[in-house]
Formats: structure tokens, sequence, C-alpha cells
């Protein structure tokens, strides 16, 4: 064949178009990849800050069931008509075998500069890639959006038939959700801090939670008897390390106040002041006159609700009844926010830290009391806290027993000896991890 006949200007006009149809194919398979990597945080950063770019490209990935399809609907066409031209033009030249050679060609071009060359481009720099390509796309999306409709419409259809329904406002992952495994993520790569981690899932969880799970149980409560001598008292409240003390009557289930250790040194204060003497004075003294009124929450509340309500109210103090009525627990704004930035200690909390100790062989001595949450935060282990709040109630749980001192039982891939007991509550526990935990 002629070579000015192979190469005239049919020839290069269709080499042209080729590679504009590449290059088109090029744009939209990067277009792809960038509007649907590109973080939505990140663009609505950009769009606060001024960027026309990333405000067009919240607008058209807000529906990102008609970006795919304007996009795909794009790209196949560029590429189906490449390929024809490719096809037709390696027929003309080499004849029958250009049809098999015009597919090799057109294979690894379309693979290495349509598709993988641009969309690692647009994965690199997903949001800048966004932001340009926001502009020209939605000019895309709005021309091809009859034909997308009835492609879309077309689709529901066939997938109803199998019994698949689509929802085109849901999102494959929730925002809290994609918070927490990016964290996660960060955290196995080195990125982000384990502190820094825990921190801000724990304000993520508070939603999630309630008061119960966290409370200060009622054995544990410290209360003063309304009726007690005056001396008793004031004695009680400078021997403990709280400043808030409950106020009982005749049963500890009867809250009548709460009494402050500043309200208190204030009622002691004038007493001092006055003409009588200071034994006359505080064997008048009533504790009912200086305590306030008790706070009652339900045992079910979640965190964040009850730390609002904390704030709201200004104050600290909460004491947990369940749907009965009954005393349950305690709760302070202080015990909220140690679930999102660990244990708070002060110099009159001095037993409050190492609920873990490490035996010498490396085996853990944990508190029966001790949180399964605070466990998993402080070993990056992961018990379950489906059924029960602390590593105690688990084991109980789990065993369907009251265990006693020397028992040994092995859950969720960890092994539990229960070493001391007290009365019908566990007190401390020896986990190990088993299996591949342990290494």
């Amino acid at each position: 064949m002629d070579t000015q006949t192979v190469f005239d200007a049919a020839f290069w006009i269709t080499s042209g178009a080729i590679l504009c149809l590449i290059t088109m194919s090029a744009f939209f398979s990067g277009s792809e990849t960038a509007l649907t990597a590109a973080s939505r945080g990140k663009l609505r950063a950009a769009a606060d800050k001024g960027a026309t770019g990333a405000e067009r490209a919240l607008r058209i990935t807000e529906d990102n069931e008609r970006l795919i399809g304007s996009v795909l609907l794009g790209n196949n066409l560029v590429n189906i008509l490449a390929t024809s031209l490719a096809t037709a033009l390696f027929t003309n030249i080499f004849g029958d075998s250009g049809v098999a050679l015009a597919t090799l060609v057109m294979t690894v071009i379309v693979l290495v500069f349509a598709e993988v060359l641009p969309k690692t481009y647009a994965i690199t720099n997903p949001e800048t890639a966004a932001a340009r390509v926001a502009p020209p796309i939605s000019i895309v999306v709005r021309v091809f959006a009859p034909v997308v409709s009835a492609v879309r419409l077309l689709v529901r259809g066939v997938l109803r038939v199998f019994g698949v329904k689509t929802d085109p406002d849901s999102q494959i992952l929730a925002v809290r959700e994609e918070i927490a495994g990016a964290l996660q993520l960060g955290h196995s790569e080195g990125v982000v801090e384990k502190e820094d981690r825990d921190r801000i899932l724990g304000a993520l969880d508070l939603g999630d939670r309630t008061v119960e799970e966290i409370m200060l149980h009622r054995s544990n409560i410290e209360m003063i008897d309304a009726d007690a001598a005056p001396q008793d008292i004031v004695q009680q409240c400078l021997e403990s390390n709280h400043t808030r003390l409950p106020v009982y009557r005749n049963d500890p289930e009867n809250i009548i106040g709460v009494v402050h250790a500043k309200d208190l040194l204030r009622a002691m204060y004038k007493l001092t002041t006055s003409e009588q003497s200071l034994a006359t004075a505080l064997a008048g003294f009533s504790v009912t006159g200086v305590m306030m009124k008790p706070y009652f929450v339900p045992d079910t509340t979640a965190l964040d609700d009850q730390m609002r309500q904390f704030l709201r109210r200004r104050t600290h103090f909460a004491l947990v009844v369940d749907e009965y009525g009954s005393l349950k627990g305690l709760i302070t704004l202080e015990d909220i926010l140690e679930e999102i930035v660990g244990e708070i200690t002060d110099e009159f909390d001095p037993q409050a830290d190492h609920q873990i100790l490490r035996s010498d062989d490396g085996q853990m001595l944990v508190d029966g009391a001790m949180t399964i949450r605070d466990f998993n935060r402080a070993t990056d282990l992961t018990l379950p806290d489906d059924e029960a709040n602390t590593v105690a109630g688990l084991v109980i749980f789990e065993s369907q027993m009251i265990p006693t001192v020397g028992q040994v039982f092995s859950y969720h891939g960890f092994r539990f000896e229960v070493l001391e007991r007290e009365n019908n509550r566990i007190t401390k526990l020896k986990v190990i991890p088993l299996g591949d935990r342990a290494s």
C-alpha cells in the first residue's frame, strides 16, 4: 500500500481524534476518583476559605449516584468511540489483522494513560484535583442529566426485581464511624497518638453510653446521716476525700440533700464569730440548714445529655435512680470528663490510679470494679462490654455464678483468674491474653 495513501489527511485527523478522546477518558477517570476520594470535610474547610472549586465539588458530590452515572457515561462514550476509530484506522493500515492489533494497542494506552495514570494522580491529591475538575464536571452532569435519570430508573427497577432496595440519600458510613475508623487507622500507622485517639473516641461515644455505665455504685457512696451528732458530721466531712456528700435520714435510700464542704465551712465560720462558745453553737447546728436540694437523674440518661444538663444547671453532682426510683449510684461532671481525657486525680485521690498492675511475669492484676472500657483503653485490648460494665461483671456474666478465689475461666481470648473476693464481689483478678493476643 502506498505510504502517501496510508498517511493521508484522514489518518492524521483520526489519530488526532483518538488522542483527544484518550485525553477526555483520562479526564473522566481522574475526575471520578478525585470526586469520590476527596474528603468532604477538607472540601468544606476550603470552601469556607473562599475556594469556589471546592464549593462546586461539594455541591456535585451531594448526589453521588448522579455524579458517577454522568462520569461513567462520558467515560464509556469516549472509550468506545476511541476504540472504534482505532479499529477502523488499524484495519485500513493492516487489513483484517488490524482488529486484534487495535484491541491490543488501545488496551495498553487506555489502561496506562486513561486509567492508571490519572487515577494515581487523583488519589494522591484528591481535594486539589476535585476542586479543579468540579467546574467542567458540573457541566457534564447537567448535560447528561436526562440520560442518567433514565438509566437510574432502569437500574432501580432491575434491582427491585431482585429484592434490592436503594436509598440515594443513605451514606455508606456514618460520619461518626468514618471519624472513628480514620482515627484507628491513623493510630495503627503511627500517625495518631493513642492518647489523642482515646480522647476523640471518648467524646464521640458519649451519646451511646448511659450514666449507669460509669456511675459510682451505691455501695461505694459515702453518706451523711442527718440525725448524727454535729461533731460527727463535721469530722466526717473533714476526713472525706470528697467535697460533696449526700445526706440521708433514717434510710440511705431516703436522700434529703447534698452538703458541700464550702457551705459547711461557711457555717462553721459563722459559729466561731458568734459570742457563744463553739461547743454551745455547734450543739444547735443542723446539717439540713446548709445542704442543697438533691438532683436525681434516671440511670438510662445518655452521657452527652447529662453533661449538657450539668452545664445548664451549673451543678457537678447527681444521684442516679432506676425506673422504680431506687438509688443506684451517683455521677459527677468529672466522671463524664474522665471518659474523654482519662483518669483525673488530685492530691486527695492517691488510690485512684493504677487499677491495672503488672506482675513480675508480665501478667495483669486488675481491680474487679474497673470498667471494661477503661481496661480496653489502658491496654489497647478488646474485651466486649455489651453484657457487663466491669471486668468482674463480665466474669460473673459468662460463668453464670459468683466465682470463688482460685477459679480460672477463659472467655473471649482471655484467661481470668479470681484472686480476691469480698462477700459476693470479685475485687481482684489476674487477666492474661491468650494466643495471638499475648504476642
